[in-house]
C-alpha cells in the first residue's frame, strides 16, 4: 500500500530560506518559472500542494531583465472601476517607471490565484537596483541557469 505524507504547517515554515536572485541578463519568462516553483516550495522533497513550504526569494536588478521576442510591445490592460476606466501600458514603457512591477506582475501570473496564492506572494521581495534591505537573514545566492542544470 502507498501512503503519502502530509505536511504539516508548523513543519513547512521551520526549514524556510532566503535566496537572491540576479535579474541582470535573465529573460523574464524563465525568471519568472524558477521564482514561482521556489516560491511554492516544488523544489523540496516535502512539497504539499495545499501548504505553504516554499522559501522567500528576493530579486535584485530588475531594471536590467531582459524582454524577449516581441514582448517588449505588449499592452498591459486594467480597468480601474470607474466608467471610463480602461488603461494601459507597455511592457517597455512599465519597465522604464516601475521594472519591480512588471516582474511582480510576472511571478503573480504564474501562482496560484487563491488565499494560498496570496500567501506565497508575499514571500517575493523585488528590487530596482542592487541594494536590499534583508542582509539580515543572510540570504543565499541563487543563479537561474544553476537552478536549471540541477533539476
Amino acid at each position: 500500500m502507498n501512503r503519502t505524507t502530509v505536511q504539516t504547517k508548523e513543519g513547512a515554515r521551520d526549514d524556510r530560506k532566503w535566496f537572491v536572485v540576479d535579474a541582470t541578463g535573465v529573460p523574464i519568462g524563465r525568471l519568472a518559472t524558477q521564482v514561482a516553483q521556489i516560491l511554492r516550495g516544488k523544489h523540496k522533497p516535502n512539497f504539499t500542494y495545499n501548504q505553504d513550504c516554499g522559501d522567500f526569494v528576493v530579486i535584485i536588478n530588475a531594471e536590467r531583465v531582459v524582454l524577449t521576442g516581441n514582448k517588449q510591445n505588449e499592452i498591459i490592460y486594467w480597468h480601474s472601476g470607474w466608467p471610463g476606466g480602461l488603461k494601459s501600458i507597455t511592457r517597455e514603457r512599465l519597465r522604464e517607471e516601475k521594472p519591480d512591477r512588471l516582474v511582480e506582475k510576472v511571478v503573480w501570473g504564474m501562482l496560484p490565484k487563491t488565499k494560498l496564492g496570496s500567501q506565497i506572494y508575499a514571500k517575493l521581495k523585488v528590487y530596482a537596483g542592487s541594494e536590499h534591505p534583508h542582509g539580515a537573514q543572510n540570504p543565499e545566492s541563487l543563479s537561474i541557469t544553476e537552478y536549471r542544470k540541477a533539476r
